[in-house]
């Protein structure tokens, strides 16, 4: 399968970058066009709700602007937190998405795990189990293009038809995120390509099995993941103030496991530090990460909170122009 690459924004902006929130907007909207001519596959944007540094909470707005500026480069999710959608109505933006991108566009889906973020919305925790695969049941249907009905526990829904209609036939590809054994067998049940974290053993392993057991290919799905590459000559030099900004963006996921009791087990964890250092070495570090964990969808980080696009300029053009190519012909030559 051929591997893809992208580039994810979150939207952080801490308080003392010194950057207006609508700068920060028009700074990734030009970002983006930028890496489409240089011919970069992906934009992912990741998603959370009532954090004080606007992390993005409404990804398909941003990427539906996006869209209208690009070409060729595809669009998703990692995650977009399903619990918090009325199913349908997703399943409407996405087809206005669907047709403004002219069938640009994937979702990834995960069903949260951040306490506050329930309590915001008014919703339970204990029902995000139910509402994922509820939604996951009604996006599956509504993507079909037909008219459905649904009746489950959280949802129904009678005669429905999702109009303007996909451009994609099937509907946006689907992907769904796991940091589990029961989130990995989900995937594996819908059939899903997988965004895995965590430990491999009860992620990717198991969402492989579960595959085989259902008489599916795991090598026709793809397994995508967010890494952060720094390309540079000079490590010493260019990489502080990205060093710092990922030290920050951590704080935010630590406080999180803490509130929800969330653990990734003891076995062995899928990597998503960052690949700091020249073309060689990222060619060499990623090529063996993508080869080991079946990697086909790696996307690293466009605007890293609290750094402004010049910081990642001369990075994100050699990750492109160089290290993309490098490890496609590393990869090629392995296979």
């Amino acid at each position: 399968m051929e591997p893809r690459f992208g580039v994810c924004y979150d939207f952080r902006n801490p308080a003392d970058s010194g950057i207006a929130m609508p700068d920060l907007y028009s700074q990734a909207l030009e970002q983006i066009t930028w890496l489409d001519d240089l011919g970069l596959d992906l934009i992912w944007f990741t998603e959370h709700h009532f954090i004080d540094d606007g992390y993005l909470p409404a990804w398909i707005p941003v990427a539906s602007a996006a869209a209208a500026r690009t070409r060729n480069v595809r669009f998703s999710s990692d995650i977009c937190l399903l619990p918090f959608f009325n199913p349908v109505r997703l399943a409407e933006d996405l087809a206005v998405l669907d047709n403004i991108s002219n069938g640009r566009v994937e979702v990834g889906l995960g069903m949260g795990y951040a306490p506050h973020e329930f309590a915001g919305f008014g919703i339970p925790v204990s029902r995000r189990v139910s509402l994922m695969d509820e939604g996951l049941e009604v996006l599956t249907r509504a993507f079909t293009g037909e008219t459905f009905s649904f009746s489950g526990k959280r949802y129904q829904f009678n005669d429905v038809r999702i109009t303007p209609g996909f451009v994609q036939d099937g509907g946006p590809p689907m992907w769904i995120a796991a940091m589990s054994a029961a989130g990995a067998r989900r995937a594996a049940r819908f059939g899903t390509h997988f965004l895995p974290q965590g430990d491999r053993s009860e992620t990717l392993d198991v969402w492989r099995r579960e595959l085989e057991h259902g008489g599916l290919n795991p090598d026709a799905r793809r397994v995508g993941i967010i890494k952060g590459v720094f390309v540079t000559d000079d490590v010493e030099r260019d990489w502080p103030p990205v060093r710092d900004s990922e030290r920050y963006r951590m704080l935010l996921y630590r406080r999180f496991f803490a509130e929800s009791d969330t653990n990734f087990g003891a076995g062995e964890h899928i990597p998503q530090n960052w690949v700091v250092g020249d073309v060689a070495h990222c060619v060499s570090e990623l090529s063996a990460f993508m080869q080991t964990y079946g990697i086909t969808d790696l996307v690293t980080w466009g605007i890293p909170p609290g750094v402004g696009t010049a910081t990642m300029q001369a990075s994100l053009a050699s990750f492109v122009g160089d290290v993309v190519p490098g490890i496609r012909q590393a990869l090629g030559a392995r296979a």
